[in-house]
């Protein structure tokens, strides 16, 4: 199971859990870089330095662009990506609150190449829920679950177009997961046809401050 890691804190505030994503970089699919709400009106030191680090353990750095669920325009995602591509390196973005309906496909097909011009290696959208089935051939990893564990566990279900294309192509961001059934969540995604998944125990609302043990490899699932 490969791991997308959105880490939504400071490295100022807890640079320990920012050492430990370094040191579990081989289970880490990504990380996502979100310095405020995309890369902000100024590079910031601090993010420069631990995305270095993560590069240079070889973790790919995803840098936050808010779409606004397709009301954003193109111009101002391309301008927050390339901030991110010049003052943190980073490797891709993850473009967060994507529309997720048929007549979105069009501008958000337009967007994900222009993104890759500007040299966007990985794009991951985030619907946060499954999405009409042509956003799959647009990225490289749909968000297709983001929500609570109580949600996930009760009435998740997932449509059967997904089935023709590899669970390399899914990720589950499931926050407010008992610390003792972290591992259940890992094994439930891999059941659920997603390869990539990012269970943590935080709650809203930010529940992305902070690492459970299965981002740092202690109490992961085999």
């Amino acid at each position: 199971m490969s791991l997308l890691i959105p880490l939504y804190v400071h490295p100022s505030q807890d640079p320990g859990a920012w050492s430990r994503l370094v040191a579990a970089s081989h289970s880490v699919h990504g990380v996502i870089l979100n310095p405020a709400n995309g890369p902000g009106s100024a590079r910031d030191p601090a993010f420069t330095a631990v995305s270095r680090a993560l590069r240079a353990a070889g973790v790919r750095v995803l840098g936050y662009v808010d779409t606004g669920y397709g009301d954003r325009p193109a111009c101002e995602v391309e301008s927050d990506f390339a901030r991110h591509r010049d003052w943190y390196g980073t490797d891709g973005c993850f473009l967060d609150q994507v529309a997720c309906e048929r007549d979105g496909l069009p501008a958000c097909r337009r967007l994900v190449r222009g993104l890759r011009r500007l040299g966007a290696g990985t794009v991951v959208l985030n619907p946060g829920v499954y999405p009409a089935p042509g956003y799959a051939r647009i990225a490289d990893l749909i968000v297709a679950f983001e929500g609570h564990w109580s949600t996930y566990a009760t009435a998740f279900s997932r449509p059967a177009w997904t089935a023709r294309h590899p669970p390399e192509r899914f990720c589950h961001l499931v926050y407010g997961v008992p610390p003792a059934l972290v591992p259940l969540a890992v094994r439930t995604a891999r059941q659920r046809h997603a390869a990539v998944c990012g269970p943590v125990t935080g709650e809203p609302p930010n529940p992305w401050a902070g690492l459970t043990p299965v981002l740092t490899g202690e109490g992961r699932d085999p």
